[in-house]
């Protein structure tokens, strides 16, 4: 597997690396909040630590939601996280010019999952070359991740990652297929999970997203076992008063406790695959 650096961490298969923070900026205050005490706790559990949030969430699902603090300050708040907490960043970009502002700050650039076919956005993405993290669409099989990845390739980047975020199932549903990330391995790049945007309810509260928070960390658990390499999780002070992606957010006070958990699994399935058993 191709090991990609970002920033300072190294991403891997010799530990999960964990991408986290609230959905969107909603205050420099509450970003630094968040990010110290995920570093405090990923630095104590020996967890690769980046850190991820929004400038702008293009596709609420109402035009009323709150949307983010845009990308000037935005980008301004998200310095402020890598330079006084030393941990890498990564934010999520709408439209290609973004893509050279945002590099300017950044050590990743991620592509949602309903743009991840947009040609001109990795193009310009990939042109950064800043690793990408790509977000699997909703409605694309793992197989069909090969045409994005020539998209980055051929525009002279091979510092990919591909993120499963789970699948659309009927109306206002998704379900995850854990054998995608089985598939998407086998490209090459390190495979992200996406545990929290897996448990959303699209639509499912009208004017707003839904979802089941309560399921995160049993897929997490399932991901970790069949391989995913990083793992992807919004995280929030108050979930319940969360801006954007309330319903499907880990609480910050409960993170510790499911990535020790996480980290029994990773190690016990790691023991498994590395003995030989004699029948």
């Amino acid at each position: 597997m191709k090991t990609i650096e970002v920033g300072n961490i190294i991403v891997n298969n010799n530990m999960f690396t964990l991408i986290a923070g609230p959905c969107v900026i909603e205050s420099e205050e509450q970003v630094m909040n968040v990010s110290k005490k995920m570093k405090e706790v990923t630095g104590n559990l020996g967890i690769p630590f980046i850190f991820k949030s929004s400038f702008d969430k293009a596709n609420r699902t109402s035009v009323n939601s709150f949307r983010g603090p845009g990308l000037d300050e935005g980008l301004r708040i998200l310095k402020k996280v890598k330079e006084e907490l030393d941990v890498p960043v990564v934010t999520d970009i709408h439209e290609p010019y973004q893509a050279e502002m945002v590099a300017e700050v950044v050590d990743m650039i991620q592509i949602p999952a309903f743009l991840c076919r947009q040609t001109d956005l990795l193009i310009a993405a990939a042109k950064t070359g800043l690793p990408v993290n790509v977000k699997k669409a909703q409605f694309l099989s793992a197989k069909d991740m090969q045409n994005v990845i020539t998209k980055v390739v051929e525009s002279g980047n091979e510092n990919i990652l591909l993120c499963e975020r789970g699948n659309t199932f009927g109306y206002n549903n998704l379900v995850v297929d854990m054998t995608n990330i089985i598939e998407m391995k086998k490209f090459g790049y390190p495979v992200v999970f996406d545990a929290t945007h897996s448990v959303q309810k699209p639509g499912g509260n009208l004017t707003s997203t839904g979802g089941n928070r309560e399921y995160v960390e049993h897929l997490a658990k399932a991901a970790i076992a069949v391989g995913a390499d990083s793992l992807f999780m919004e995280v929030h002070e108050n979930p319940d008063d969360a801006k954007s992606d309330g319903p499907n957010m880990v609480k910050l006070d409960e993170i510790e406790v499911i990535l020790k958990k996480l980290i029994k699994t990773y190690k016990a399935v790691r023991d498994i695959e590395e003995r030989s058993y004699s029948i």
